[in-house]
């Protein structure tokens, strides 16, 4: 399946990139929802790329390195200025591939960067983020340490990743945020109340993940992989949420989309200050994706998908228990 659609471009708040939208997620690509054969998921790379887009978000820890190897062999042989990596650090794993924690000191940004660099195959990151903030350190002193990489030339823009309103000002008033990475989608809306109003207030934009809600939204909602693990997924909330995302199928049917495209495309109608990312484990899974860039909303079609599914309807957290307990973003 080919995309007949052309990428939308957005830029990042008001002094990062001008990058394509939807953005292309990486996690998915290494075993975090079941295995993908890596000569597809390279195909699935090349899929975005040759549509024209440019913003890839990966972590260092995604599979413990294998996404961001995953992402330089895509790349090679293409200009890497027309690509905008964006990549997560800080996130601890063991050996048994857990994850125990999370350090954002300032050395440790330094050596998480240099890892990720020889791993990428490139002198620059271009977005590069804290993935969680460090209760042990001041977030001044993160993103101070990541300013010091842009003057060094190694990074070109700071991002956070799912922090709040009050550690938002506090980075902002160190150096210039490109854009907040959280999770927002019509079953999560809680950045709508204070995040995001800092966010615009400050000028940074928001790149959004979880836009499918981990497969609930126009997925099969199978309990594969980390799935399993995810309150959302679990018992009764399941079936309350699956009984929601149902709600939509006739709204998406007269618009002669699919679910899921009626959802990206409903992040990406919140604010041209909003980029969805999202995962793809084929081909035809980016080419969806990319076509949801054709689908429009007049105001009564915003307001019937607010009465389908209302804000804080959803049943169950984001994330179980502990996960929950380090976001910054839901204190």
């Amino acid at each position: 399946m080919t995309s007949t659609t052309t990428l939308a471009t957005r830029r990042l708040g008001r002094t990062g990139p001008t990058v394509s939208s939807p953005a292309l997620g990486g996690m998915g690509l290494s075993g975090v929802y079941g295995q993908v054969d890596e000569d597809e998921a390279v195909r699935v790379l090349h899929a975005y790329l040759d549509a024209g887009g440019t913003l890839l978000d990966t972590a260092d820890f995604y599979a413990s390195g294998h996404n961001e190897l995953l992402i330089r062999r895509a790349l090679e042989g293409r200009d890497r200025d027309e690509v905008v990596l964006s990549v997560k650090f800080g996130a601890l794993r063991g050996p048994d591939g857990r994850m125990s924690g999370i350090d954002a000191r300032p050395a440790s940004v330094r050596n998480f960067l240099t890892y990720s660099l020889q791993r990428l195959g490139t002198d620059h990151v271009d977005i590069y983020r804290p993935a969680r903030l460090d209760p042990a350190v001041p977030v001044e002193e993160t993103v101070g340490a990541i300013a010091e990489l842009v003057e060094q030339g190694y990074v070109r823009h700071i991002g956070l990743s799912e922090v709040g309103a009050e550690t938002i000002r506090r980075a902002a008033a160190v150096a210039p945020i490109s854009d907040l990475q959280i999770e927002y989608s019509l079953l999560s809306r809680g950045i709508e109340d204070e995040i995001r109003p800092v966010c615009r207030e400050l000028g940074i934009g928001i790149t959004a993940y979880g836009v499918l809600s981990r497969g609930l939204i126009g997925g099969s909602g199978a309990l594969g992989g980390a799935r399993a693990a995810l309150p959302r997924f679990q018992g009764a909330n399941r079936e309350h949420n699956g009984a929601l995302v149902a709600r939509l199928a006739e709204l998406a049917a007269a618009k002669g989309v699919t679910v899921a495209q009626l959802a990206i495309a409903w992040v990406a109608a919140q604010g041209e200050d909003i980029v969805p990312v999202i995962g793809a484990r084929r081909p035809d899974q980016v080419a969806t994706m990319i076509d949801s860039g054709r689908v429009s909303f007049d105001a009564g079609e915003l307001a019937r998908i607010d009465e389908l599914i209302p804000p804080g309807a959803a049943k169950g957290d984001r994330y179980p228990s502990q996960a929950m307990a380090d976001l910054d973003s839901e204190r």
